[in-house]
């Protein structure tokens, strides 16, 4: 979207009650694809509205959470595809949220039960990356500065929303730092009951 379309869709309001009506209906049928739908719209929008943000991503975290612990109670690992792909997201996203804020305890518990629950590789690896870092007391810039290759291309979108790409080697990385992950799996394995 360019300049013009965002100021035109910002005052448009016909798609402004379009965005009120999903928003309502996404969270009535839980609707977590909608309700990223609208999220995103809000913020490529820049509304000013942060309740209102606030208020759908919360309720995003709700049905996500929800819908986890229903295909957990089912020993059901998720996949990167449909609704599972927000609900991995929203759980991402919600672990970087407390890492950026500076609760690497929490983040590292999140990360890890997420690297536990979901079934792909790629992401199980950059996970396990994330998790060593906070095993190390890394915060998020410095954890960006120094792992993230930031000037990597995106192969594909399914991991577009996920940190992925390092500026080394991850499986060599993982395997240097396996000690350290079996301590964090041997302290953390608690919460996966």
């Amino acid at each position: 979207m360019n300049q013009n379309e965002l100021n035109e869709a910002r005052t448009n309001p016909e798609f402004l009650a379009y965005l009120e009506q999903t928003q309502k209906d996404a969270i009535e049928s839980e609707n977590i694809s909608a309700l990223y739908e609208v999220l995103d719209s809000l913020l490529i929008l820049d509304l000013n509205d942060e309740d209102r943000i606030n208020t759908v991503y919360s309720n995003i975290l709700q049905i996500s959470f929800e819908k986890i612990e229903e295909l957990l109670a089912q020993e059901h690992k998720l996949q990167l595809e449909g609704d599972e792909f927000y609900y991995i997201r929203s759980f991402y996203e919600h672990s970087i949220e407390k890492w950026s804020f500076g609760d690497i305890k929490g983040a590292k518990e999140l990360l890890f039960v997420l690297s536990q629950i979901i079934d792909d590789d790629r992401l199980i690896d950059a996970l396990n990356i994330h998790v060593i870092a906070c095993a190390k007391g890394m915060d998020l810039d410095t954890f960006y500065a120094k792992k993230v290759n930031v000037a990597s291309e995106i192969e594909d979108e399914k991991h577009g929303y996920f940190i992925v790409n390092f500026q080394f080697d991850t499986k060599e990385y993982i395997k240097n730092n396996q000690s350290l992950l079996d301590d964090e799996f041997e302290k953390l394995k608690h919460l996966l009951n």
